[in-house]
């Protein structure tokens, strides 16, 4: 490819996240905000497959937006929470009391296959990491040291939707280091595609349905993974994860 052609993708790319992150509320409205509270319920088979079934008990959950923070309320028990950074995973009291702790949470998964059992501590991570994603998508495509590539769009029935193909800097934890994000005709977030490192590195279709907005931003508030084939589609037959988010609020 020669330069001029790249330098002529690289507007078209960048013009294109620009266009997504003002259809999702703007980064001048996104820079003035700090944090997203958020009731959500979580399900799905993949949590019966790691032994941590997830019952339909309203969570609240508490992202920062422009560092990787996050917490749960509550986990284990009424009085607990967690902690997430990328570099350690804690449970604790509401008090602060720490009731278990780890540091480099992401070797723990080392050697995991899809059936490997979760302990809380590794449920929590997922959780921590995996909501942080979804609370600040897109807006974190902008932040220091991602890397963002146009890809070749989906077509899902009637509609094209384009694709980003973002490289997670090291420090950020997530699914995998390169996941895929598709934006409607409208620019707003249709579907997500990552592979689940902490699970044996499945490949995951994830869509997403019933935009609302909240203090200016907009956000998706269903969220379906499924298993994802080798053409790309969606195993529809079995949900892996699904997220349930409401009561959404931005300060």
């Amino acid at each position: 490819m020669n330069d001029e052609r790249a330098a002529e993708q690289e507007v078209d790319m960048n013009t294109l996240l620009a266009e997504v992150l003002d259809a999702h509320g703007g980064l001048d409205r996104w820079n003035a905000l700090t944090l997203v509270r958020a009731t959500i319920v979580s399900g799905g088979d993949m949590f019966v497959i790691k032994g941590m079934p997830q019952d339909p008990t309203p969570r609240e959950m508490t992202v920062w937006l422009h560092e990787q923070r996050a917490s749960v309320t509550p986990f284990g028990a009424p009085d607990q929470k967690t902690d997430f950074t990328a570099d350690r995973i804690s449970i604790e009291k509401l008090d602060g009391r720490v009731v278990a702790e780890r540091d480099q949470p992401r070797k723990s998964f080392r050697g995991h296959v899809l059936s490997t059992p979760w302990d809380p501590l590794d449920r929590a991570y997922f959780n921590g990491y995996a909501l942080w994603t979804y609370l600040t998508t897109p807006f974190l495509l902008a932040m220091p040291g991602f890397t963002l590539t146009e890809i070749e769009p989906w077509r899902e029935a009637d509609e094209l939707w384009r694709g980003l193909r973002a490289t997670f800097p090291p420090g950020i934890a997530g699914h995998s280091t390169r996941q895929d994000f598709y934006f409607g005709p409208d620019h707003l977030l249709r579907r997500h595609d990552y592979h689940v490192d902490v699970a044996g590195g499945f490949a995951a279709a994830q869509y997403v349905y019933d935009m609302v907005e909240a203090d200016g931003i907009r956000l998706p508030t269903r969220r379906r993974a499924y298993r994802r084939a080798a053409d790309n589609r969606p195993v529809l037959d079995q949900t892996m994860v699904s997220i349930d988010v409401s009561n959404a609020r931005f300060t």
